[in-house]
């Protein structure tokens, strides 16, 4: 195909209006806990924006990059290697609530499992590339394929962090569906991850109270069912045109982490169902196109890559928005863009320009 002039301008706009809009909300929905905390209602939305801005100067570069330059063993492999050093690092890290999530430099912190999203997609797209036609070779292919993946889903439920986890196994579970693997070996996989899913459901006690919230919240409404009932208020009281921005009342210390796992709610309480609408319209129209990069790429690297990089949005915006609307247990996750996290909004922006950059050899 005719090698475009530009990157695709939808995707763009709608990547640069998300990540504005998520500033927004974290302005609003963290100014009065930031001020009561530590006396600035701007602490949490300038820390976000800082890394913002570091994504968005990524995201152009990134865009200029060739992404064939990432289809080179000595590019992949050093960067498996070092996401999985990363990624065991955190284990020598004090421990925040009981988990060893993040790497802290100087000040800053760093979530290697953020990174582990985007190194999934790489990794699979540089091997499945060539082997489409041998993706039912077990020893040759498929073992081989998940090796990675499998690595980084151990390291990250360790942690422990069963949502990121959970993401990194559905992408890579839809981009092996992608290379043409037959369901009956999907079905295999998912039958022999169900008895440890289910042990780590029901037989670790904070995920089990969790569980149990989320079938009957009412029966523990100031425990475990706290999180489920206190966004369903947010959402509820939203109706038709929202509060009004900045008017939310369940963020004044009601609704738990307003400005991360649980943002989506305060978007439904102060905007309303049009502005849940819109959002949720965001992800379906950056799908879209991401999909659609996919789709028309005459390049199978390419091909994998845009179908990976747009489905890890997809379906960490799905848990997330799931969990706000009680359709899933509560889990910490961000959403994609919006949700304050340093390394999320960065490494994710970052994404999107290599995926910008592939929209340019399409028509």
């Amino acid at each position: 195909m005719a090698k475009r002039v530009g990157a695709d301008k939808w995707l763009f706009g709608t990547v640069l209006a998300m990540s504005l809009f998520g500033l927004v909300m974290i302005f609003s929905t963290s100014a009065v806990m930031a001020k009561e905390q530590f006396g600035s209602p701007y602490r949490f939305v300038l820390q976000q924006a800082v890394f913002v801005v570091l994504g968005i100067v990524a995201l152009f570069v990134l865009m200029k990059v060739d992404y064939r330059r990432y289809n080179n063993p000595k590019f992949v492999f050093p960067c498996v290697a070092v996401t999985a050093l990363l990624l065991i690092a955190v284990f020598f890290m004090a421990g925040m609530n009981g988990a060893h999530r993040w790497l802290r430099i100087g000040g800053q912190s760093l979530q290697p499992s953020e990174l582990a999203k985007p190194l999934t997609v790489l990794f699979l797209a540089y091997f499945l590339q060539n082997r489409i036609h041998q993706i039912d070779d077990i020893r040759g292919t498929l073992l081989r394929a998940v090796a990675v993946p499998l690595l980084f889903i151990a390291l990250i439920i360790k942690e422990p962090d069963l949502g990121t986890a959970l993401v990194c196994a559905g992408v890579t579970l839809v981009m092996l569906w992608l290379a043409g693997i037959q369901g009956r070996y999907i079905a295999i996989a998912l039958a022999a991850a169900a008895p440890l899913l289910y042990y780590m459901l029901f037989h670790v006690a904070f995920r089990r109270a969790r569980m149990l919230a989320f079938w009957n919240p009412d029966a523990d409404p100031r425990g475990a069912g706290f999180h489920i009932l206190q966004s369903l208020i947010a959402v509820g009281t939203g109706g038709f045109f929202g509060r009004g921005l900045t008017e939310g009342m369940q963020k004044l210390f009601y609704l738990p982490e307003p400005q991360t796992d649980f943002i989506y709610a305060t978007v439904c309480e102060e905007l309303g169902l049009i502005g849940a609408l819109l959002l949720l319209g965001g992800f379906v129209l950056l799908g879209y196109r991401g999909l659609r990069a996919a789709y028309l790429s005459t390049d199978p690297f390419a091909r994998f890559l845009a179908f990976g990089m747009t489905s890890a949005i997809l379906i960490q915006a799905f848990f997330n928005m799931s969990v706000v609307l009680a359709l899933l247990p509560t889990k910490g996750i961000p959403l994609p863009f919006i949700s304050s996290g340093g390394t999320s909004v960065f490494i994710t922006l970052a994404s999107m320009g290599v995926l910008l950059n592939i929209t340019r050899e399409i028509d």
